[in-house]
């Protein structure tokens, strides 16, 4: 048996625990807190709320209904901005259980991702109730999304394998994703459109895997459109390149770990 396949079948055997950590941080994440889980949802919102004051009323994007314009795209890229950002820390964080017991130490990252996009499930709750009252949804286009949830979920993965591994040998590597993240931000078509990009810079943005993503979550919410779907086979593809290099080079480092924590 291969060591990548090996690798995925011993996960595979600790998926308990792994549906079990994803529980545990989602109902511990405002554990402390006055509102508990209605932060899931009371996040998001109040981020809409800063933007579209800001864009609607301080910058004027011009955009109709910039609210729901702004949302549809907000809360996927929250998804894997969090994903890069929490997961950054996901072995570093645990380093008494990577030093104590064994397990599959990939399991680490693959919680964080899992739990982020748990929680962009439930928050696409409040966006397809908020669409649905604005401009009403055509709900024979919602399949579409399903290859874009897949797609950002392997490119996240992919990514969050990366930076977890890297941060065990160099801890600055999170303050640095922090702000490579937030450049990547502005550059993807999160608070404006594409159509409102120079041409000279709409090469540079085709290659950013997140612009075909955010593309199609607003032409089936925003726009009732039926998305371009060639377009996510770039996101899907780069996604994957990004699982299999962020499998090998976590593979290659965690060998280490215990030292180095």
């Amino acid at each position: 048996m291969s060591k990548p396949f090996a690798s995925v079948v011993e996960i595979y055997k600790y998926r308990d625990m792994l549906r079990n950590m994803v529980h545990r941080d989602l109902r511990g994440r405002y554990k402390a807190s006055f509102l508990g889980f209605a932060w899931t949802f009371l996040n998001p919102l109040l981020q809409l709320l800063v933007y579209t004051i800001v864009f609607s009323y301080v910058l004027r994007s011009g955009i109709e209904r910039y609210y729901l314009f702004l949302f549809v795209a907000l809360i996927p890229w929250i998804a894997i901005s969090t994903s890069i950002t929490d997961g950054s820390m996901a072995v570093v964080g645990q380093s008494s259980m990577v030093t104590k017991i064994y397990f599959p130490r990939r399991i680490l990252p693959i919680i964080t991702v899992t739990t982020c996009f748990v929680n962009m499930l439930l928050c696409m709750i409040v966006v397809l109730v908020v669409a649905q009252f604005a401009i009403g949804l055509d709900f024979l286009l919602l399949p579409y999304l399903v290859p874009a949830f897949i797609a950002e979920y392997i490119l996240a993965l992919g990514m969050t394998l990366i930076v977890s591994s890297v941060t065990v040998y160099v801890r600055d590597f999170q303050h640095i994703m922090g702000v490579l993240v937030m450049a990547w931000q502005f550059l993807s078509p999160v608070m404006y459109s594409i159509e409102s990009v120079p041409p000279k810079m709409k090469v540079v943005f085709s290659l950013n895997p997140m612009t075909s993503i955010l593309s199609i979550f607003r032409s089936v919410l925003y726009y009732k459109k039926t998305p371009d779907m060639k377009f996510l086979l770039y996101s899907l593809g780069l996604g994957v390149f990004f699982l299999v290099l962020g499998w090998a080079v976590f593979g290659r480092l965690e060998k280490r770990f215990a030292e180095e924590l």
